[in-house]
C-alpha cells in the first residue's frame, strides 16, 4: 500500500463518497454485541412537608453488558441490553431534620449499589448516510439492586440504609451507529427515570432519615459504547 493510500484511510469513513462498510449487516434478523460505559445515578426526592432538601451527591460509576438486537422492520429494532452497573450516591441530611444536635455520621448516608439492569428498548433508525446512522431509543427497564439491604432488620439507627430490591424505569436516549470495516461502533447517551418509590422506611415512623420522604426515585444518565 502506498503512503498516499495509507493517508486516505482515516478519511474514508467521513468523506463525501466513502467506501460503504458492512452494508448488509443491519439487514440481519438478529445480531449480538456488548457494551461498556459510564453512569451517573441520582435520586428524585419528594417530601411530605416543605423544608430543606436532602442533597444527593453523585459519582461516576461504570456499566458493562450484552446486547441482543432483533429486527422488527427496516427502521425499527427491538433491543435487550442486560448489564451490570456499579454506582455510589451520598445523601447529605440537613441538621434541621434532627431533634437533637446530630453527629457527622448522622448527616451522611452512603448508598452503594450493584445493579443488574434489564432494559427492553425500541431503536428507531434514521436513513443511513455513508457509514453513519443516527438513532433514537426508548423503552422500559427493571433493575435488581443487589446491595439494597432489604432483608436487614437494622435501619438507619444502626447506620443501615435500606432500599427495595426491584425497581422499574423508563428510558429515552439517542446515539449514532458508526460502521467500520469489521464492526459497528455505537456511542449513545440515555436518561433513566425511576417509576417506583425505592425507599424502605425506618421502623420509627418519625425517623429523621426517612420520615419526611414521600418518595425516592432513581434518576440516571448512561453513556455507553456498544460494539456489534
Amino acid at each position: 500500500m502506498s503512503l498516499k493510500s495509507q493517508a486516505q484511510l482515516p478519511n474514508r469513513l467521513f468523506s463525501k463518497d466513502p467506501i460503504i462498510n458492512l452494508e448488509n449487516f443491519q439487514k440481519q434478523r438478529l445480531y449480538f454485541g456488548f457494551y461498556l460505559g459510564f453512569n451517573s445515578y441520582g435520586f428524585k426526592m419528594d417530601y411530605k412537608t416543605v423544608g430543606e432538601d436532602i442533597q444527593v451527591e453523585k459519582s461516576t460509576g461504570f456499566n458493562v453488558g450484552l446486547v441482543a438486537d432483533l429486527k422488527l422492520q427496516e427502521y425499527i429494532r427491538l433491543r435487550f441490553e442486560p448489564g451490570l452497573h456499579y454506582t455510589t450516591r451520598s445523601l447529605h441530611y440537613p441538621p434541621s431534620y434532627f431533634p437533637t444536635t446530630p453527629t457527622p455520621s448522622d448527616l451522611l448516608r452512603e448508598v452503594n449499589s450493584t445493579n443488574l439492569h434489564f432494559p427492553l428498548l425500541l431503536k428507531f433508525l434514521s436513513l443511513r448516510t455513508g457509514n453513519i446512522r443516527p438513532y433514537l431509543v426508548g423503552g422500559v427497564s427493571a433493575t435488581l439492586n443487589l446491595s439494597s439491604n432489604s432483608k436487614s432488620i437494622d435501619d438507619n439507627y444502626e447506620e443501615r440504609f435500606r432500599m427495595k430490591p426491584w425497581t422499574t424505569n423508563y428510558e429515552v436516549g439517542f446515539g449514532i451507529d458508526v460502521f467500520s470495516e469489521y464492526f459497528i461502533f455505537s456511542p449513545s447517551i440515555r436518561g433513566v427515570f425511576g417509576l417506583t418509590d425505592e425507599l424502605i422506611r425506618d421502623n420509627n415512623p418519625d425517623s429523621p432519615w426517612t420520615g419526611n420522604i414521600e418518595s425516592m426515585k432513581t434518576r440516571a444518565v448512561f453513556i455507553n459504547f456498544t460494539f456489534h
